[in-house]
């Protein structure tokens, strides 16, 4: 190979990818085919940047202490509106059930319950020698299974109950004594981690239009009202810190609660997920993190903390934290959004009473971190002019110690409710929400066609290789597949492979594979899946690994107002709508065909467009009732969808297909366990009577199986 023959390499290799300016892209011979694998990551960059911008302009305004005071409240209020409302206030029934005590202060064993029967595991700390009333301070604990004896937390309650405050340190659900999936020794949690714990039902709750966001801000504020009604504590000198997720806890108890007189919020998520630049799917987190349909109102994590001015507000970070914890953007954004607040509290005439904090030491709660702590409340809340300079002796307690139930679980021991029982209670009405609200869909554009990017033969099966703009940026990839015998009434199959479009199609040469008498097929991608499955996003490979999946891609889609399940609707609407303007297909039927995850997309895609003969659905999900009905449910969170139960389900919308057929081909339940044909039609009774429903308890997904149904059904 000549010198100059190589040199052209990368620019051959950039123009098939569709990364060359146009003019080089002119002199490439080949299919241009567009760079896919960005169009979901570019598509929430742009819906990210749409937040940013319309929050830039909010905070421009706020130039007067008028004009803060107004975004105070809008924050507040819009915080509690995402979060899913205010629940109702209860009795706490709190009680001591035991307590030990040290040489200069006393651990009490509390209980209380911040809703019906839902108990809270708390250890509080009472100095000795003091009488009060003393500065109280709730302490919320990360993400460590064993929650308030975490060793590093109890050492900052310690500290800070020497230093004469009175602190209340809870489990949060999932942690400590309050975690719900136990395995079998009943000691600690069958899942994964604490994170877990918290998304698990965090999942199931979105679906009823609640949160993980609003249960856990709620046992806080309970936590608040007990630590605030002490006789020894003045109300009027309330604090809270935590760290990493007791940092971010804290800062939605800012947003939530007007009492707090001071906080510290050490190593929390303080990065906005519509943070420029934007690395998709965003810094999603677990459960209660993630601000569902926050971008959409100009709403942020930051936001969170506006509430709070002109309080004493300490923000404590890792600076390894952006490359070992956090996304990318986590020091940089939280960095330029400090001063954004600082200003704020300048404005107030408080400038000095907002600090930030860093350390070289990785993401925990280490001596450095505590003695800050100690510092700012001893400032904020006893107005101390003596810094503290080396912490009091500390001593962590082994965790039996302090336990406040006998066997170490509130379920176990109190038979306490979990968070998937109250869901399972609570009582809900159909709400007039319309598919196509809860679901975000986007309409196709009016006369939207096909992009033809290339023809080929294989023997007597014709091919096109077509895209289809579904988005701004996105195109949905399809295989058109012609068979050699067809007539003017031969049907059109589009079939959705849940795992990408040419896994049926071509394992083998297509003309082997296709039959002669068959449906003219069009084998599609949607957002996420095959070719449009996205690429991976800059940034440290733990961070980077751990987020390149399709469940925080669902999480980021939700926060920024689009659903993903919603994403896949309008691809779906857009390629039915092209077809249907295809040359010599304008008047074929069009019917079809989806696998497992993708079941879910493409009945919503035909309640919503009549052009969508019939359905053959394989292996899809029988209802999301029986998710929110099951514990142990199995499902892709890329299906889930604020608010769906409260509008429909799957049932419903395969009765309101009616007279349109429909095929469920081994249907299955929340746990992803394979239906008998029976149980199946007890589960979709309305669309078994409106005489729409075909059962087979084979998930049958085969061309021979498609085709034979396309041209039969």
């Amino acid at each position: 190979m000549t010198r100059r023959g190589f040199l052209s390499l990368p620019a051959l290799g950039a123009a098939v990818y569709g990364r060359t300016p146009s003019a080089n892209r002119a002199a490439f011979p080949g299919t241009r085919y567009r760079p896919y694998s960005r169009c979901l990551p570019d598509y929430l960059g742009v819906l990210a940047e749409a937040a940013a911008r319309k929050r830039d302009l909010a905070l421009a305004r706020l130039a007067t202490e008028d004009a803060i005071a107004g975004r105070q409240r809008w924050a507040r209020e819009t915080f509690w509106r995402l979060a899913g409302g205010v629940p109702e206030r209860t009795p706490l029934n709190a009680r001591t059930v035991g307590a030990f005590e040290r040489p200069v202060y006393r651990v009490e064993k509390v209980i209380y319950e911040s809703r019906p029967n839902f108990h809270i595991t708390a250890n509080l700390y009472i100095p000795k020698h003091s009488d009060g009333p003393l500065p109280g301070v709730l302490f919320q604990m990360g993400h460590y299974a064993n929650g308030k004896a975490n060793d590093s937390y109890q050492r900052c309650c310690q500290g800070l109950v020497q230093l004469g405050y009175l602190v209340l340190a809870f489990d949060p659900m999932g942690q400590g004594e309050r975690f719900y999936y136990p395995d079998s020794t009943k000691q600690r949690s069958r899942l994964q981690n604490p994170d877990s714990e918290h998304t698990t039902p965090g999942r199931q709750m979105l679906l009823y239009g609640d949160t993980a966001t609003r249960l856990q801000v709620w046992d806080a504020i309970r936590s608040l009202d007990y630590l605030a009604s002490h006789p020894m504590v003045d109300p009027k000198r309330l604090a809270s810190t935590g760290h990493s997720g007791g940092g971010t806890l804290t800062m939605l108890l800012i947003a939530a609660d007007e009492r707090l007189a001071a906080a510290a919020v050490c190593m929390g998520n303080t990065e906005n997920v519509a943070c420029r630049p934007f690395h998709a799917p965003g810094s999603t987190d677990d459960a209660e993190q993630d601000l569902i349909a926050s971008g959409p109102v100009g709403f942020d994590r930051w936001d969170l903390l506006y509430p709070f001015a002109p309080k004493p507000l300490l923000i404590t970070v890792s600076d390894p934290d952006f490359y070992s914890t956090y996304s990318p953007e986590y020091i940089s954004n939280g960095w330029q959004e400090f001063k954004r607040l600082r200003t704020i509290y300048d404005t107030l005439g408080h400038g000095s009473d907002i600090a930030w904090a860093d350390t070289i030491l990785p993401h925990a709660l280490a001596y450095e971190c505590r003695t800050q702590i100690y510092n700012w409340f001893g400032r904020s809340l006893k107005g101390d002019t003596v810094p503290v300079t080396s912490e009091p002796p500390v001593n962590p307690e082994p965790e039996r110690t302090l336990w406040v139930t006998d066997k170490g679980n509130t379920v176990d021991s109190l038979h306490s409710e979990t968070p998937f029982g109250l869901l399972k209670k609570g009582v809900r009405e159909r709400q007039s929400l319309g598919l196509e609200t809860v679901l975000v869909v986007d309409r196709p554009a009016e006369g939207l066609r096909a992009n033809v990017l290339g023809r080929a033969l294989s023997r007597n099966v014709r091919v096109e290789a077509l895209d289809v703009a579904s988005a701004p940026g996105v195109w949905v990839p399809a295989w058109l597949m012609y068979p050699a015998e067809q007539d003017p009434s031969t049907p059109v199959l589009v079939t959705l492979d849940a795992s990408n479009r040419e896994a049926l199609w071509f394992q083998s040469e297509i003309d082997q594979v296709l039959p002669a008498k068959s449906p003219i097929v069009c084998a599609a991608d949607v957002r996420g899946v095959g070719s449009l499955e996205p690429e991976f996003s800059p940034g440290a490979v733990e961070y980077t690994r751990g987020h390149q999946d399709e469940e925080n891609y669902a999480w980021g889609s939700l926060i920024l107002g689009k659903p993903l399940l919603g994403q896949r609707v309008t691809d779906i609407l857009a390629l039915i709508a092209a077809l249907r303007r295809h040359p010599g297909l304008e008047k074929r039927p069009i019917r079809v065909a989806a696998s497992r995850k993708l079941t879910v997309a493409a009945l919503c895609a035909a309640a919503l467009d009549p052009h969508i003969e019939a359905l053959y659905l394989a292996g899809g999900l029988v209802s999301f009732a029986s998710i929110v009905e099951t514990e142990n449910y199995s499902h892709p969170f890329s299906n889930f969808v604020p608010q769906f139960l409260n509008c429909t389900d799957l049932p419903e919308l395969l009765a309101k297909l009616a007279p349109r057929r429909v095929l469920l081909a081994g249907a299955v339940d929340g746990r992803g366990n394979a239906l008998s044909d029976e149980a199946v039609r007890r589960a979709c009774f309305s669309a078994a009577t409106a005489g729409n429903l075909d059962v087979s308890g084979e998930a049958a997904w085969s061309v021979a199986r498609l085709t034979a149904w396309a041209l039969g059904a």
